[in-house]
């Protein structure tokens, strides 16, 4: 499973969403969002975009990107 996977679970669930519900804002099925939860597919950018408005987190956030220290 990805960090992406992990990290679309763990913040959906802290925003009390459901999976009907974020797949019905972006037009799909429910079952693509828990195929993007559980790392069958992935994401087109925009949707990237979108989901990581939606959960109020930033998209390296969402990604599971860490800040580089120099």
């Amino acid at each position: 499973m990805s960090n992406f996977s992990k990290n679309l679970k763990q913040y959906r669930k802290q925003k009390k969403l459901s999976q009907q519900t974020i797949a019905e804002f972006l037009n799909y099925g429910y079952t693509a969002i828990a195929n993007y939860e559980s790392g069958r597919n992935e994401p087109s950018l925009d949707d990237l975009i979108t989901l990581a408005k939606m959960l109020d987190v930033t998209v390296d956030e969402l990604v599971g990107i860490e800040p580089r220290t120099i």
